[in-house]
């Protein structure tokens, strides 16, 4: 099998662009690296371009280990039908491979194994060969020592038959086909099961189509099957499959042997097709519900991760609690942390007084501009003091922060190395803190599955969603750029060839000799190969250093070129930007870039690249985000009136709907039926909307968008 070649038509991409590509990958390269730096290499090929290539080159490698141990099968069995081998050869999915193997693999011992030891395999012929000719007396012909009568020899010839119809290769594809177009997926509630509160009550007499059932569905299924709530099976009317069947295997009504292979016939499809693809397509659909899921979690991820940062404030970040206080941290803009506190403002304590009284003094003593309240236990309640408190402040907002995560963080050793002196809650609070000073250098601190913006992320393949999701981690680090002399070790650690080792002695060198002057120094941590700085270079910036370049995007590899266009275009990077791009754009204008990238001994990729930065070296994608919203005063369900205007923050987009925090205690859900043809919505979107249902007793609201009919 051509790989490049399949992958070609598989992605529509051209097959010189999937072999370099393929090339690079093996070669060591990162995706991040090759997409931003290797464009002349792949002809311009986009980081999910990449990784679709990266993914389908590890499956077909699969598939051909697969198609090499199968053919290694055949040739130990002595197999040498020619037919069968090209079949072999030519087969696309692993699917199509098993099936075409599925009667050459070796079985344990099976009815028809046990019925061909006693030698009645001829029979078993015969019976599907349906001949009018043959007598009733052949079957006298099998008897021997095993087998003693009529009874037995049709009964063991029928067992083999069965076994034959099964592994049929048309049988098999043509009824799995059938059953994935016409089949149902059935539920039942298994009697006495609990199920406190209702979960699934919507799943205790459920059916949908294989084909219309969507993924949220049957994860919700799978997760109550394996909870033991309910039971489900997928379902085809007998006739549905028989009648497939019998376009294959034809009973003969004029052969001795018809009645037999109708029998073999309904137990081929009973005992071993039908439960044996009801196996593989419910294995299938969760594999396609659990890639779907994955795919949601790690859109969801990285729109989180791309929040805009709120730089430049003092935030006062607070986790909420009642038996055990709230526990308070104050940080400056860079992060560092300059008070911690706890204060009591609920049961048991209640001291209202001195809660509203010690926020009020780090308000004023740090000059707080933006408190951080986390999402968590009393955070409602938490809520109602800080929208007190900050009346007396024209200056001063709240922003409600998703928590999840925090406390995961907290007790981690990454959060203990970090504060090895504060308790596990008030680094919580730190973390709340810095989520809204620098989402995404907070964010990278936590295992990705433990940030809440997924759906059923713990029912699902746990090492591909890590996977995907350190993949979404890293390409956004990449996209965004990381300072080398403040980044913690855990942001260093996705940056395109770094990892987790080299991240920690690239921050013991910092430390032990203080903050990197340039890119070049990074060669001097141990660890550090060529290979390694050529990934992460680009990546990383520094800022006051000794080469003014390496505050921008542009590779090492290629500062000779930049210097050159530098002085070309008679621009200086420290130029107020309007001038930068006026130079930049009247050059361009006159130049032929193509024999300006030869003239460099460059390319025109590489070159484009220069030129952006030169214009704009602060190239970070969350600049021209939303900014997060910020409150000033609390909402309650009471507040509530249906038709109501409000504003809210996406919190969670999933199958179902959207949930989004209008401030209230839960997130309001906006179901898809109410979204508007088209409307593509993301986590961090700040939109209006309209209360569309509110269910007191529950806690729930329902949401339509504001410009929806």
């Amino acid at each position: 099998m051509n790989l490049e070649q399949s992958i070609s038509k598989k992605l529509a991409i051209k097959e010189e662009q999937v072999k370099a590509a393929v090339t690079l990958i093996d070669d060591g390269n990162t995706i991040p690296f090759i997409a931003r730096y290797r464009k002349e290499v792949t002809g311009g090929l986009l980081d999910e371009q990449l990784e679709q290539i990266l993914e389908w080159t590890a499956r077909l490698r699969v598939l051909e280990e697969r198609r090499e141990a199968i053919f290694k099968s055949l040739k130990e069995q002595e197999i040498k039908d020619t037919h069968l081998l090209a079949e072999v050869r030519d087969a696309e999915t692993m699917t199509e491979l098993e099936d075409l193997y599925t009667p050459y693999r070796p079985k344990r011992k099976t009815r028809a194994s046990v019925a061909k030891e006693k030698g009645l395999e001829g029979l078993a012929k015969a019976l599907l060969e349906q001949s009018p000719a043959m007598k009733r007396d052949l079957i006298k012909s099998f008897f021997n020592a095993q087998v003693l009568d009529e009874g037995e020899a049709i009964a063991g010839a029928k067992d083999i038959a069965a076994e034959v119809i099964s592994d049929t290769l048309r049988v098999r594809s043509q009824v799995r086909s059938t059953l994935m177009s016409k089949g149902g997926v059935e539920s039942t509630r298994v009697k006495d099961a609990p199920d406190e509160n209702g979960t699934y009550t919507n799943y205790y007499e459920f059916r949908a189509d294989i084909s219309k059932i969507r993924p949220h569905q049957l994860l919700a299924i799978h997760r109550a099957e394996q909870e033991k709530v309910l039971r489900y099976k997928l379902a085809l009317p007998v006739e549905d499959w028989k009648r497939v069947v019998l376009q294959t295997i034809r009973p003969n009504p004029k052969s001795v042997f018809y009645l037999e292979l109708l029998d073999a016939i309904e137990d081929a499809g009973e005992r071993l097709l039908m439960p044996a693809l009801e196996r593989e397509i419910k294995s299938t659909l969760l594999e396609q519900a659990e890639d779907h899921a994955i795919e949601v979690f790690t859109k969801n991820l990285r729109n989180l991760l791309l929040q805009p940062p709120l730089k430049g404030n003092v935030v006062l970040g607070l986790d909420p609690g009642f038996r055990t206080g709230c526990k308070i941290a104050v940080t400056d803009p860079t992060g560092r942390v300059l008070a911690v506190e706890t204060i009591y403002p609920h049961e048991p304590r209640k001291d209202l007084v001195g809660a509203y009284r010690r926020l009020t003094d780090l308000i004023k003593q740090h000059g707080v501009r933006l408190i951080s309240l986390g999402n968590g236990t009393a955070s409602k309640e938490s809520e109602k003091l800080v929208a007190e408190v900050i009346k007396q402040f024209s200056d001063v907002k709240y922003i409600v922060t998703n928590e999840a995560g925090a406390s995961v963080y907290s007790a981690s050793a990454l959060a203990r190395k970090e504060f090895p002196n504060l308790d596990v809650s008030l680094r919580s609070a730190v973390s709340i803190a810095r989520r809204v000073q620098d989402p995404l250098a907070e964010l990278v601190k936590i295992d990705p599955k433990s940030i809440g913006v997924g759906m059923y992320q713990h029912d699902v393949d746990q090492k591909k969603l890590t996977a995907a999701l350190n993949r979404v981690v890293s390409g956004v680090v990449n996209e965004v750029g990381v300072d080398l002399n403040t980044a913690s070790p855990a942001l260093l650690a996705y940056v395109s060839g770094i990892g987790p080792k080299l991240s920690e002695s690239i921050v013991a060198y910092r430390e032990a000799k203080g903050a990197f002057k340039n890119r070049r120094e990074l060669k001097k941590v141990s660890g550090m190969g060529e290979k390694a700085f050529e990934q992460c270079a680009g990546f990383l910036r520094i800022f006051g250093g000794s080469e003014p370049l390496d505050t921008t995007s542009i590779h090492p590899e290629s500062y000779q070129a930049a210097r050159e266009i530098i002085k070309m275009v008679k621009v200086s990077l420290d130029m107020p930007e309007k001038d930068r791009m006026r130079a930049v754009e009247v050059f361009k204008n006159t130049a032929n870039l193509v024999e300006l990238a030869g003239l460099l001994n460059s390319d025109s990729p590489t070159i484009e690249l220069i030129f952006s930065q030169v214009v704009q070296p602060d190239d970070d994608p969350r600049r021209n985000s939303p900014r997060p919203l910020m409150r000033s005063d609390i909402l309650t369900m009471e507040d509530l009136k249906t038709g109501m205007s409000v504003t809210g923050t996406v919190r969670n987009v999933t199958d179902f709907g959207l949930f989004i925090d209008i401030g209230l205690k839960n997130d309001a859900l906006l179901h898809r039926s109410k979204l508007l043809p088209g409307e593509a919505l993301k986590v961090g979107d700040v939109i209006k909307v309209r209360i569309d249902m509110i269910d007191l007793d529950r806690g729930r609201v329902g949401l339509r968008l504001e410009n929806a009919s």
